[in-house]
């Protein structure tokens, strides 16, 4: 009995909170939240703007493209913070960030090389669930011509949340809030497990 009340509670805590960004994603500092976030999780921060970005989108299907042109400059800009961390800052910053989600240095070792000899790697990773920072820290380790790394983080996250995302809530935003407000708590579990593929993928590939 004890078990259900408090699954009941936490499944209470998930639609509280989805309802909280639906109700956010249409507030008048949403914009703002939501560049910070996607800025953030470009350099140092764990969680992807996806999680911030679809229910604005689903909340304004209108806005869509806007809402993913915006996600998309900051995530930008702040990958070219995480940039400026692997080329300057990395035996502090860099490391400390690293070290937070447990990559090992032969991994960095890794990304640092296949992007040192194919900067386009920089677009195809970026496009995955690979931790973004990861790509942005170890693009400035590398020493990647600062506008190739600019031309396809650029392209990286336009793809992603332009046209893949936009086009998918564009075209499917009222069936995706539908599904959403049924099945909150399954599609966060996707996400999650997701993000969590995406870390293990850099840990352990």
């Amino acid at each position: 009995m004890v078990d259900g009340t408090a699954g009941a509670k936490r499944v209470g805590l998930i639609r509280r909170g989805y309802a909280w960004m639906m109700q956010k994603a249409q507030g008048r500092n949403a914009l703002w939240a939501l560049a910070a976030f996607a800025f953030a999780e470009a350099s140092f921060f764990p969680i992807p703007p996806d999680v911030m970005l679809l229910p604005m989108m689903v909340a304004n299907k209108k806005r869509a493209f806007r809402l993913a042109g915006w996600c998309a400059l900051w995530s930008v800009i702040g990958g070219c913070f995480g940039y400026a961390i692997g080329m300057f800052f990395w035996d502090t910053a860099g490391q400390w960030i690293i070290h937070a989600f447990h990559i090992s240095q032969t991994k960095v070792d890794h990304v640092r090389d296949l992007y040192q000899s194919n900067a386009y790697w920089i677009a195809v990773q970026g496009l995955t669930p690979i931790p973004f920072k990861l790509v942005t820290i170890s693009s400035g380790l590398a020493g990647v011509f600062f506008p190739y790394f600019l031309f396809f983080a650029a392209l990286a996250r336009t793809v992603r949340f332009v046209v893949i995302e936009g086009l998918l809530v564009h075209y499917f935003g009222d069936q995706a809030k539908a599904v959403l407000d049924k099945y909150m708590e399954i599609a966060l579990v996707i996400f999650l497990i997701a993000v969590a593929a995406g870390i293990l993928l850099v840990v352990l590939v």
